[in-house]
């Protein structure tokens, strides 16, 4: 084992309100179930559960406006919990959910210092209300925090662009939106896809995206479990062919740990509903361990 330990709070966000598909408000459930929190002590980490960030079901909506109001009101308690959680001098590991939560996360944990982002995910998330073809919410989680979409959400916890173009290193990236593609070329972000990864390989890519996080003191990654192929995490929101293999994102995971930067992380997407036996959350769970310090010697 490779780590410090770390007194880390558990944080669960059951909320599925920014996509169509149900069950990813299971996914908080479904990684516990993994024993994640077992896990983690194991490596020697003091760990906390702080239970679920409230959520209203989706079927006690009836507008797309009470579902933009609903998500709103779920990010500003995970944005001041992040917040109270990095204070106090916790490490917060947050458990969605769908992508929409990190509007929450990623703004509590940039409130006091900025922090560089690793967006581990097969979708870049950087839709608008006006490029999005579906219009789901969890497309648009990076752009709203970039200050583009509904007000509503652009403005939880503080007004203003949450990340700078400079903060962000998308990696995995396999499946875009037509609009989405333009919109994401004139970004300024820093974009590794799939086709970067097979050509130079995880290892020199991740320390790639991290050398150009390197003016941040302290990272969060966001880890969409749909970088994984499909077929070794079949239980994810939206899943895309083509991504990484388990040993690829262990080893990304590694080397993130690493680099000793890591201050925050948030696991969104699984959905529990369509999975086989559990096995994409025991996987998920096994590549926290990674990120957060177990090394094979």
């Amino acid at each position: 084992m490779n780590q410090h330990v770390q007194n880390i709070r558990l944080i669960g966000v059951p909320m599925d309100l920014g996509q169509d598909l149900r069950g990813v408000d299971v996914g908080p459930s479904a990684i516990r179930y993994a024993g994640l929190a077992d896990r983690l002590r194991n490596l020697g980490h003091h760990v906390e559960d702080f239970g679920n960030i409230p959520s209203v079901h989706r079927n006690s909506l009836s507008t797309d406006d009470d579902c933009i109001e609903s998500i709103r009101n779920t990010c500003i308690l995970l944005y001041d919990q992040v917040r109270k959680t990095l204070a106090e001098g916790f490490f917060p590991l947050i458990m969605g959910g769908d992508h929409s939560i990190s509007i929450g996360s990623i703004g509590g944990a940039t409130h006091d210092e900025p922090k560089g982002v690793l967006w581990i995910d097969a979708h870049a998330d950087f839709n608008t209300p006006e490029s999005s073809p579906s219009g789901n919410i969890h497309g648009m989680p990076l752009a709203i925090l970039r200050e583009l979409g509904p007000d509503q959400l652009t403005s939880v916890g503080r007004n203003g662009p949450k990340l700078q173009p400079e903060d962000i290193a998308i990696i995995a990236l396999r499946d875009l939106d037509v609009e989405e593609r333009r919109v994401l070329h004139e970004s300024g972000l820093n974009i590794y896809t799939m086709r970067d990864i097979d050509e130079r390989g995880i290892a020199q890519v991740t320390k790639s995206a991290l050398k150009q996080l390197e003016h941040h003191k302290s990272l969060h990654v966001s880890f969409d479990v749909d970088s994984i192929d499909p077929h070794f995490a079949p239980g994810v929101g939206t899943p895309v062919e083509g991504g990484l293999q388990p040993r690829e994102a262990h080893l990304l995971m590694e080397l993130i740990a690493e680099d000793s930067r890591l201050a925050s992380a948030e696991i969104v997407e699984i959905n529990p509903i369509i999975d086989e036996r559990n096995r994409t959350s025991e996987l998920a769970a096994s590549l926290l361990t990674s990120l957060l310090g177990k090394t094979i010697l």
